[in-house]
């Protein structure tokens, strides 16, 4: 079996990981002991790049004890588990590449000839439509975790260019409004926490995009007292901030009062050169979109005097202008550079709709069209409904009459 990892032989702390994970995700444990028996993905080889985490690693053991080849690359090297990693190779004979050769190891991944893909961003479906076309004929489908992803397959099924039918996971509700905003609003303060030791409480903290992530950021923001400032380029939502309580304004105007930056649009050079030449001295910038791109960092290292590791996760860049900046995590995601990422009850919900996409796309096999789906809303509310179980929590619902009156016309206004 080929691998790629750091050490082989930390999997016996990577395993701990992986059990203590697997407390926090009934929904996930819960489907893998029924596909477990009925082995719906027999003969069936999935590709994935995607996060190499505890969490990620009982997805790959719930697809292969599902009857599936599995093989995993990291969608991000600095977010790497490395024991983890190696708990999958040496427990579970799952293939692993998760070192810092990015490209080669996606390449690795397709080597295995897989039937379905597994994106973290994309780049596994984009680097075989660019150089493996011939490969995409044995592709049934694919599955997509991000915004950032669903946003380039979306713009690849207009030009015509999509190969196979993907399904857009990230847009879930029990995705995208859970793991987005629950998730990405705990991971990220917790990694910048983590980085830099500094009090949240009373600063003011930039937060450049309002989108599901953004609002799980600012939320969780406030709550710990900081003083929350919006950027946004989308007037629906820049109001939708600016009810929602939080201060509205340019990026360039609000990086001159900023104690913290931290951008969760998906999109490059977020914070650019003139946000840097009027920056307040001593800003924390950090990144928790899904690339290294929002915090243009070549146009910052041109007006840097000097820059040196102050701990770890924490650039510092002296500028000619005499002020400093800190940069997190190298500008990658800081939720899993300098932290662990979501909790696995978060990713919980999030893997249970990747393995359900995965037998959506086996038993859609031939009638999805090369185009991004969604999954059935039956089974959002079915994750949804089991997560509530596993909380203990219990919901009403319709009768008979009022199931009938609330899908008819008839009985009008009574």
């Amino acid at each position: 079996m080929r691998y790629d990892i750091k050490d082989v032989n930390s999997a016996k702390k990577g395993m701990v990981k992986i059990e203590w994970a697997k407390k926090d995700m009934p929904v996930l444990s819960g489907i893998a002991s029924v596909f477990k028996k009925s082995k719906p993905f027999k003969n069936i080889a999935v590709g994935a790049c995607l996060h190499v985490t505890a969490e990620t690693a009982n997805l790959m053991i719930a697809l292969k004890e599902g009857g599936a080849k599995v093989g995993l690359c990291a969608s991000n090297p600095l977010s790497t588990q490395n024991d983890v990693a190696a708990a999958l190779v040496k427990n579970f004979k799952i293939p692993v590449f998760a070192k810092k050769e990015y490209f080669a190891h996606l390449r690795k991944v397709l080597d295995m000839r897989p039937n379905i893909t597994m994106d973290d961003g994309a780049d596994l479906v984009s680097e075989l439509h660019a150089f493996r076309k011939s490969q995409a004929k044995k592709i049934l489908g694919g599955t997509e975790e991000t915004t950032t992803g669903v946003s380039r397959l979306k713009s690849m099924a207009k030009e015509g260019t999509l190969l196979f039918p993907v399904v857009a996971v990230n847009d879930s509700m029990t995705k995208h409004f859970f793991d987005n905003r629950y998730g990405t609003g705990q991971s990220t303060l917790d990694g910048i926490i983590r980085a830099t030791n500094k009090l949240i409480a009373g600063s003011v903290f930039i937060i450049a995009g309002y989108g599901w992530c953004g609002k799980g950021l600012a939320m969780r923001a406030r709550g710990m007292g900081a003083n929350v400032v919006v950027t946004e380029i989308d007037p629906v939502k820049a109001i939708e901030a600016l009810m929602d309580g939080f201060r509205v304004m340019p990026m360039a105007e609000a990086g001159k009062i900023a104690d913290f930056i931290c951008t969760v649009t998906g999109n490059i050079k977020v914070v650019g050169l003139e946000t840097f030449k009027n920056i307040k001295d001593g800003c924390v910038i950090s990144n928790s979109g899904h690339f290294d791109v929002e915090i243009d960092l070549p146009a910052l290292r041109k007006i840097t005097k000097s820059r040196k590791v102050l701990r770890d996760f924490v650039e510092s860049y002296e500028l000619k202008s005499g002020k400093t900046v800190f940069i997190l995590a190298g500008g990658r995601l800081v939720n899993l550079g300098s932290a662990e990422g979501h909790p696995a009850s978060v990713m919980d919900m999030s893997f249970a709709n990747q393995i359900l996409a995965v037998k959506f796309i086996l038993e859609n096999k031939g009638r999805l069209s090369n185009s991004v789906h969604l999954l059935p809303e039956i089974l959002d509310k079915k994750i949804a409904a089991l997560k509530l179980c596993n909380l203990g929590i219990k919901i009403d619902t319709l009768s008979e009459r009022q199931k009938k009156y609330i899908s008819g016309w008839r009985n009008g206004t009574k």
